[in-house]
């Protein structure tokens, strides 16, 4: 097979977007058989378009093997920019939506349920107040990994999140990161303890309380440690290890425990910061979205509320 790829014009005069369908289905199910099923073609079809395509681009896109069909390099290409065609095709529907009605349409947010409990529902509520019949989907997710979920399958439109560190060299090239504000992390306790109403707290006093904590390797958990170790103490034992944040609020809010967290969660979530002592470590919050992707007017919208609420929220 000629490897020699076509001109732009060739494969502008040749490629059919329901070509770039049955590949992109065909990739998706691992099957020609499948494909056509799913498509409601006989295999035939599904079969002769996938050889037009490639001899159009001169390559082998795919793999024939006896359990099925899987892409070669030169298909896995493809199949990442038909992945993004079709996004673009679903967001200008989208886009002519909200244009045509500017309360119509929908996005979809990813967040930690740290902040789906807290700093979101606040951009939500100034976000409706101009656009209430915008349908506004949110899943909370993992906070250790939510640099890399959904936005790259385009399950999400944005994602809400603190980010501690730079992007990995791997998902700078893929994603867009845009802080709303610096946050830090704090020590924090509920508005009931003794702790709450001290004025001054020494670390070491802090060592023989209960703690919960975001369990390691999170960023906070090696934090106290950090905090604790450069004070030459030992790291206080936790009584309960967990990334949820509702379980932790519940227990701080309403126990003796201690906790560590940004400082503006805690603090939208009613608990009280600590007066001690610890290095400040920033904790940013941050919009992330998908580079080279058409953000429609509703996210344009949904973000520039979220930055309003940051700009006029300065006690976060």
């Amino acid at each position: 097979m000629r490897t020699k790829i076509h001109s732009d014009s060739q494969i502008g005069r040749r490629l059919k977007l329901r070509d770039l369908q049955v590949f992109f289905t065909v990739v998706q199910c691992g099957s020609m058989a499948k494909a056509a099923g799913q498509l409601g073609v006989s295999q035939p079809t599904v079969s002769e378009v996938i050889a037009d395509l490639e001899h159009t681009y001169g390559v082998r896109l795919l793999d024939r093997r006896p359990q099925g069909v899987e892409p070669t390099i030169f298909g896995s290409a493809l199949f990442r920019r038909s992945v993004a065609a079709f996004d673009e095709l679903k967001q200008s529907g989208r886009d002519i939506e909200f244009l045509a009605d500017l309360n119509a349409g929908e996005l979809k947010i990813g967040t930690p349920d740290s902040l789906a409990a807290t700093l979101l529902p606040l951009v939500i509520k100034r976000f409706r107040q101009d656009h209430p019949r915008i349908v506004v989907r949110v899943s909370t997710i993992p906070a250790p990994t939510y640099r890399s979920l959904g936005l790259r399958n385009r399950e999400f439109d944005l994602v809400l999140g603190l980010q501690a560190n730079p992007l990995p060299t791997e998902l700078e090239d893929d994603l867009r990161s845009e802080c709303l504000f610096e946050d830090r992390l704090i020590f924090a306790a509920g508005m009931h303890t003794r702790w709450a109403r001290r004025r001054k707290i020494d670390l070491a006093e802090l060592g023989r309380e209960p703690w919960i904590l975001n369990e390691p390797p999170a960023w906070s958990y090696a934090r106290v440690q950090e905090a604790f170790g450069a004070s030459g103490l030992a790291m206080p034992k936790a009584s309960l290890l967990t990334p949820a944040w509702p379980l932790i609020m519940h227990f701080v809010a309403n126990g003796p425990f201690i906790t560590a967290y940004a400082r503006s969660i805690a603090k939208l979530s009613g608990l009280k910061e600590l007066p001690v002592k610890i290095p400040t470590w920033p904790w940013p919050i941050v919009m992330l979205t998908l580079k080279g992707r058409t953000l429609s007017p509703a996210v344009e919208r949904f973000m520039q509320c979220a930055r309003e609420i940051a700009k006029s929220s300065a006690d976060l």
